[in-house]
């Protein structure tokens, strides 16, 4: 039986803790705990079914609880980001995801709240004291049901033609558990399938596909409805679990379960990720500053 799951974490405690070819550790400040794990091996990938890469997840206090725009959890999270990014270089931002559907909005809400500092240079970034801007370009893709265009081919275009050194990637997550839904950011140096979380697979947007380096980022919106039913029911065996499959998605329908609270919830994970993004790429900036160009 497969219980779906974006999170590296949740896919470890799936394929046994003490899997081999896997590297893990954790490390508590600022109100969060930090876990690292960092797949190394081609057998590890396989029995995680992750990409061979390195996977930080930070558990959070609820993020339907707010927080100051200065909270020293985005200065630790925007320093974990900055350390995958390359020093120099444009960097591309992108949001994914649908604005019309709250679990699937945190790409275009995060993207809209990113400072877009490529355009502003010469003499006008000078005058502004804006000159030691990291120059920023901001894409928000939408769903090919709305462009009819596919996002990773969306994506690729900008990149060939503004040639940025990495690419920074916001989508909506899927987790195994209720109970890390808006209390979990996972960051990831592997790319992303975008739709995977609802099991709408596309192209993948990776750094083999899109020739620089991709860091991925996502907040658990939803969870698999069979998935969470055979977790709870305690179902281990391949016929239980078609047999709740039938049950909980009748006629083949794919069921997710969200929060009653999911707009607070993907909108304050929106303001949090924007903020430390924007934190992890201009380093010449205090978050205060950051906050008032906004």
């Amino acid at each position: 039986m497969e219980l779906r799951t974006d999170l590296a974490l949740e896919a470890r405690e799936i394929a046994g803790e003490n899997l081999s070819g896997v590297q893990y550790s954790v490390d508590k400040a600022d109100n969060i705990e930090i876990e690292k794990l960092i797949v190394k091996t081609e057998d590890a990938s396989r029995a995680l079914k992750k990409e061979k890469g390195t996977y930080i997840t930070i558990d959070l206090p609820p993020l339907t609880n707010d927080f100051k725009d200065t909270d020293s959890r985005l200065v630790r999270i925007g320093e974990l980001l900055r350390s995958l990014l390359p020093v120099n270089g444009t960097v591309l931002v992108v949001g994914l995801g649908n604005m019309d559907i709250t679990p699937d909005a945190l790409g275009p809400l995060v993207s809209s709240k990113v400072l877009a500092t490529r355009h502003i240079q010469g003499e006008i970034a000078k005058s502004t004291g804006l000159d030691k801007l990291r120059p920023v370009a901001v894409l928000s893709t939408g769903v090919t049901g709305q462009t009819g265009i596919e996002t990773g081919e969306l994506v690729l275009s900008v990149v060939k033609r503004i040639k940025p050194s990495a690419l920074i990637v916001i989508d909506a997550l899927a987790s195994r558990r209720l109970e890390r839904l808006g209390c979990t950011l996972q960051i990831c140096d592997t790319g992303i399938s975008p739709g995977a979380g609802v099991h709408n697979y596309r192209t993948k947007i990776t750094k083999d596909t899109m020739g620089v380096p991709v860091i991925a980022l996502g907040v658990p919106t939803v969870v698999d409805a069979v998935t969470l039913s055979c977790d709870l029911l305690g179902i281990d065996t391949e016929s239980e679990c078609e047999s709740v499959r039938k049950q909980v998605s009748p006629k083949g329908r794919a069921m997710v379960v969200t929060p009653k609270e999911i707009d607070l919830l993907v909108s304050r994970a929106a303001k949090l990720i924007s903020l430390s993004i924007n934190y992890a790429l201009q380093k010449d900036f205090e978050l205060e500053d950051l906050v008032s160009l906004l």
